[in-house]
């Protein structure tokens, strides 16, 4: 049976899935603030690699989606937020139509963070977490010895050593919104949100 695809004059399959679909990968997200890459577009929408890319490019053209490098061959997209939007939790205003207080969500990782430690010395380390997140937000490429060197020192939360900081800090920082770890050791930790917001925990 002869496939019932349309061709352009150029003979070639005309593309069927708008650019907009690929928005509803962004939507069906549990954590609207985590970047996707062209593999969760392509698993959404049943199509090519090339197509995915095509679809997300076309996207960032129209400013519906920002894109970023990561890693050696890696790339992310994922959907702006307007400055001005982070503390305001009004879901009208949202892109997709969900609240967008950053700052709560924030909180509640921190809060939710699996850190060592109880009462006083939990409180300390999860202050230690919000200070590595708020470095992070205002350096979005950072390295494990910027951590060590600018924010151990002010916040070393009960550890005897820095790297005993960092094997605790490091894994919870990876699970914060809009954190993109590092896929190797030595490798700089990005920032993902676009704005600057700071977390607090009071």
């Amino acid at each position: 049976m002869a496939s019932e695809r349309e061709r352009n004059a150029n003979g070639e399959f005309t593309d069927r899935i708008p650019a907009d679909a690929a928005l509803d990968a962004f939507d069906a997200r549990e954590d609207a603030a985590r970047p996707l890459t062209a593999a969760d577009v392509m698993e959404a929408l049943d199509c090519s690699r090339r197509t995915a890319h095509n679809k997300l490019n076309a996207l960032v053209d129209e400013g519906s989606l920002q894109t970023r490098k990561v890693g050696a061959r890696g790339r992310v997209w994922w959907r702006p937020i307007p400055a001005g939007t982070l503390g305001d939790s009004t879901a009208a205003d949202a892109p997709n139509g969900r609240p967008t207080d950053r700052s709560s969500e924030v909180r509640r990782a921190i809060e939710d963070a699996d850190l060592p430690g109880s009462g006083t010395t939990l409180q300390a380390r999860r202050e230690a977490l919000t200070a590595a997140y708020e470095y992070l937000t205002s350096h979005p490429s950072a390295t494990k010895s910027d951590f060590l060197d600018e924010v151990y020192p002010d916040y070393p939360a009960n550890f005897e050593t820095p790297e005993g900081w960092w094997n605790a800090i490091q894994p919870a920082l990876k699970q914060l919104p809009a954190v993109d770890p590092p896929e190797e050791r030595g490798h700089l930790w990005q920032f993902l949100g676009g704005d600057r917001f700071t977390p607090t925990l009071g």
